[in-house]
């Protein structure tokens, strides 16, 4: 625990203008970036008796090493930067909100020569149009079957679509109507792209202009006598009045807005937001963060308006933001907002009327949100501070494990044996520190020296980055890079968990020994009666099966297994991929691409000669005789079987999918050590494979 005085800056020396300022631990990681209208008085506050201190930011400036700040000329600057650095470093006394999943929107692809309207998640594209967000998924597909009916936007997979077109057959929608079949040529491009931006039209709104107008196209219909397509026509506006009946108008003056609630308590904050397009709410979201800090209302209120609108431009904004408190500084934060629309935005709190009743339903969401929250322990912060408490006392440590690394081994049966590193802080999972190794020291299966490797690996890169930073010299910590971000493998842990038992844990503990490290604890989870082992120890120590702390290792260990096998699948799918062609040298993918193309596939090629290879563009004979020596080396491969029919399927069938080795983990399989980053997203660990017990 760090005295702030041993830091503070000298008087004098902060500047009184706006300002960003950020908070450093001993390891150089920033744990705190704050703005202030006058840093001098804003820092000023921090470096006062510590008694007088919120408990949070006792906490934070004791944990704090040092302190820095950046001058700014506006308001508006210091929020931006704010925003910038919170999403780069992620420190972990800011607010941080949890959103409780990945909303859904429904997303129409007008960047594709045949719009196709979709379910979408995640981060958004360029060129594409969105709706939303939605609470459940099955209500944008209920919106969207309903809307097909008047608008036959095409909605099949890129695949679908390829196999229609050369078929020359439509999907089962194409037949019923609930689609153009602009695969077919039924409509021509620009046809299709009509439809969809109709489709866009409505969903934005713009309902009653066409409604009126297929009444009318209704009643002459009628008029004319064609009853067939006067009703056909009365089908499809009741379809759109039923679609348009799932929003209901909440507000009269067709309002584009949105509603942002809270419900918090001493340690928690829920967030609820409504999305209001046209007068009918279109969409809701919410989040629930963990007060780290000392916040207010109003300070609540401009971090919930920084992760919503921070990465949105355009009609994404809102004209009108409805909140119930104010933050502190308004004319910023309403800039702010304006530059990303491109116009004005108006950031109020409702005082009467459809609004404010509005506003009080959006409360009352929030407070159920809370409310359920609460009984979710994983999430509990109170929950996860008494797990790690547990996990303390039951290995006699001296202090709760802050930070935890689990080691996992994955292989098949001895091939692709690949380890897993993952990190819990704070008892919550830390993806962007997520490793991963290929164990290269040895061939064959033997976890307990593939631990050893690992471990010893890790480690050892942490002493060369403690070394070159001269820490052991000086006493001064440089284990981050420059721009304050935390370099691979230089954080430490206090706690290293292996997914193992007694014999991984004494390779772990061996590993540490021999790098003269003995500051660090070491533990094994073994899967088949949860117990947990350490080193020296004849006997595991059992934790009670309702224990919390026995509930957190369980979770890491079970993450650490599921980003170890998520790894090993992918590394054994690019091996069963690999083709002869991988091995010329200087041949990339565009070339191989192009000489598949021109002979239809690796058998063809292989028979053809050094000149017809030359007729391919861009291959020339030196690469051609290459290619030729490359595939009379090669053994042929084994014809690939239906594994539904037992048909022997012909080379030409399958012969592209050999350089199709387009995996995301290419460009770092060929280090050792890879980053996980957003790669590393869920993916069940569980398969017929492991309860077979041939996959690890």
């Amino acid at each position: 625990m760090a005295d702030p005085s041993s830091y503070r800056p000298k008087p004098g020396q902060i500047p009184d203008s706006p300002g960003v300022y950020k908070f450093r631990d001993e390891h150089r990681r920033v744990i705190y970036v704050g703005k202030a209208k006058s840093l001098r008085q804003r820092l000023a506050s921090y470096f006062q008796d510590l008694s007088g201190l919120h408990p949070r930011t006792r906490t934070m400036v004791t944990t704090a090493a040092s302190v820095e700040w950046t001058v700014v000329s506006t308001e508006v600057e210091a929020l931006q930067l704010e925003y910038s650095w919170i999403k780069e470093f992620d420190p972990r006394f800011n607010v941080k909100y949890r959103d409780d999943k990945s909303y859904p929107y429904l997303a129409v692809t007008m960047n594709e020569e045949f719009p196709r309207v979709q379910v979408m998640r995640g981060q958004k594209k360029k060129g594409v149009r969105y709706f939303g967000p939605y609470g459940h998924a099955w209500a944008i597909r209920d919106t969207v079957d309903l809307l097909l009916r008047v608008f036959p936007v095409r909605t099949c997979s890129a695949g679908v679509f390829k196999n229609a077109a050369r078929t020359g057959r439509p999907c089962l929608l194409g037949y019923i109507g609930k689609c153009s079949a602009p695969c077919v040529e039924r409509v021509s491009p620009e046809e299709h792209r009509e439809l969809a931006e109709e489709f866009c039209d409505f969903m934005a709104g713009r309902t009653g202009t066409y409604i009126r107008r297929l009444e009318a196209r209704m009643t002459e219909a009628a008029e004319e006598m064609e009853y067939e397509r006067a009703a056909r026509l009365r089908d499809d506006i009741e379809a759109l009045k039923k679609a348009m009946e799932k929003s209901a108008v909440v507000l009269a003056d067709a309002t584009d807005a949105d509603l942002i609630a809270l419900a918090e308590d001493e340690l928690e904050a829920a967030v609820q937001i409504f999305h209001v397009r046209g007068g009918r709410v279109r969409g809701q979201r919410g989040w629930v963060t963990d007060k780290v800090e000392a916040v207010t209302t109003g300070d609540l209120v401009e971090h919930a308006l920084q992760q919503l609108y921070g990465e949105e431009t355009g009609d994404s904004v809102p004209k009108e933001v409805l909140v119930p408190a104010l933050p502190e500084l308004v004319e910023p934060v309403q800039e702010w907002l304006a530059e990303r629309r491109g116009s004005n935005v108006s950031l109020r709190i409702p005082q009467r009327g459809d609004k404010k009743a509005l506003m009080e339903t959006v409360q009352r969401n929030a407070l159920q949100a809370l409310g359920l929250h609460k009984t979710k322990r994983a999430s509990d912060l109170t929950t996860r501070s008494r797990a790690l408490e547990e996990i303390a006392e039951a290995l006699d440590l001296d202090s709760a494990p802050l930070r935890i690394e689990c080691y996992d081994i994955s292989h098949l049966q001895g091939d692709d044996v690949v380890a897993s590193m993952v990190v819990f802080e704070d008892g919550l999972a830390r993806k962007s520190e997520y490793r991963r190794f290929q164990i290269k020291g040895f061939e064959g299966q033997d976890d307990v020296r593939s631990m050893h490797e690992v471990i010893t690996r890790r480690f050892r890169r942490y002493l060369a980055e403690k070394e070159k930073t001269g820490e052991w010299a000086d006493g001064e910590t440089g284990l981050t890079e420059e721009d304050g971000r935390p370099k691979r493998f230089a954080y430490p842990p206090q706690l290293v968990v292996v997914d193992g038992g007694q014999p991984q844990v004494a390779a772990a503990k061996r590993a540490l020994d021999e790098l003269g490290i003995d500051d660090i604890a070491v533990c094994g989870l073994a899967k088949r009666l949860e117990e947990v082992w350490v080193p020296g120890e004849d006997d595991p120590v059992v934790l009670p099966r309702t224990s919390e702390g026995l509930y957190l290792l369980q979770r890491v260990r079970d993450e650490a297994h599921r980003f170890a096998i998520t790894y090993q699948r992918a590394k054994r799918a690019r091996r069963f991929r690999a083709s002869p062609l991988d091995d010329v040298p200087g041949l990339g993918e565009t070339r191989k691409q192009a000489l598949i193309k021109h002979f239809g596939s690796v058998k063809k090629l292989r028979s053809a000669t050094i000149d017809q290879i030359c007729e391919v563009p861009g291959i020339g004979r030196k690469t051609a005789e290459a290619i030729t020596v490359a595939l009379a080396q090669a053994a042929p491969a084994a014809p690939a079987v239906n594994t539904a029919t037992g048909e022997i399927m012909e080379d030409e069938e399958y012969a592209t999918d050999a350089t199709d080795a387009t995996d995301a983990t290419d460009a770092t399989d060929a280090e050792s050590e890879t980053t996980a980053g957003s790669a590393g997203e869920p993916v069940s660990a569980g398969s017929s494979d492991e309860r077979r017990g041939q996959e690890r």
